[in-house]
């Protein structure tokens, strides 16, 4: 039997990535495509795009479209996907959240819903970048003294927050490596007379421009030598199919808070 899967937020770029991944997917079948409220693809085919009929057709209304839906997947903005998943714990659905953005208070709410259903969080559902993850983890450990960690990060000229949820779970896993605090060692910027690097800190450097998909790329730079983990995505069908994988693997899950090292068996 197929995954019956929801999509949310289907008018914009990864909606459609989504719904393109879905019909290339011979274990899943799409079952909602839902918009935010009032959208004019309200009524359409789902596919009416890229002019490829699903048999779907877009709703507005998420608290009907998810009756018999196996997974929701978001990837939108915080303030929507709050309404997902109000919506997935009153229907009693799994939800794949890809969304980036959240606050501490939001990430809160994530989690106290996932104590009443299943939900994978991750800030990229790419496979690749789950494993450079568990890489920056390992890469800590060996690099643990005289090692400067700095990470950069692009992406397109229409995401809205910085610096991107991937580049801060990087800083989070090195954190977590080396005994320390994301909170009181990243530096998120630096201009004029900064003075000299402090070896506790984790950079961060951010670019915005032109169509990039997302590229990372974290740099212990040491005396002599400097290591270098990179991924760089071209298409958004990387993060898809990854939370198609996300989605399929939620099937029979008890509720929790999980994420993509969940998914993978990286933990």
């Amino acid at each position: 039997m197929s995954v019956q899967i929801a999509i949310s937020g289907v008018s914009g770029r990864m909606g459609r990535a989504l719904l393109e991944a879905v019909a290339a997917d011979a274990e899943c079948a799409l079952c909602a495509a839902i918009d935010r409220p009032g959208s004019p693809l309200a009524g359409q085919d789902a596919g009416a795009a890229w002019g490829a009929a699903t048999g779907v057709r877009v709703t507005d209304q998420p608290a009907s479209a998810l009756q018999g839906a196996h997974a929701l997947i978001d990837f939108t903005r915080p303030d929507a996907t709050f309404d997902y998943l109000d919506a997935c714990v009153a229907a009693g659905v799994p939800l794949v959240i890809g969304t980036t953005g959240f606050d501490e208070a939001g990430r809160a709410r994530i989690a106290a819903a996932a104590g009443k259903i299943p939900v994978v969080f991750a800030p990229n559902m790419s496979v690749g970048v789950n494993l450079l993850m568990k890489l920056a983890e390992l890469a800590a450990q060996v690099l643990a003294d005289g090692y400067d960690v700095e990470i950069v990060e692009a992406h397109h000229r229409h995401k809205v927050d910085a610096p991107s949820g991937t580049a801060l779970g990087l800083g989070q896993a090195v954190a977590r490596a080396l005994g320390r605090d994301l909170a009181d060692c990243a530096v998120y910027g630096r201009e004029g007379a900064t003075g000299e690097r402090d070896p506790r800190t984790i950079g961060f450097a951010t670019v915005r421009g032109g169509d990039i998909v997302g590229d990372h790329t974290l740099m212990f730079a040491g005396i002599g030598e400097r290591i270098e983990l990179t991924h760089k995505a071209s298409s958004r069908a990387t993060f898809a199919q990854g939370a198609l994988r996300a989605a399929r693997w939620l099937q029979g899950r008890a509720p929790g808070l999980y994420d993509m090292r969940d998914v993978l068996n990286l933990n």
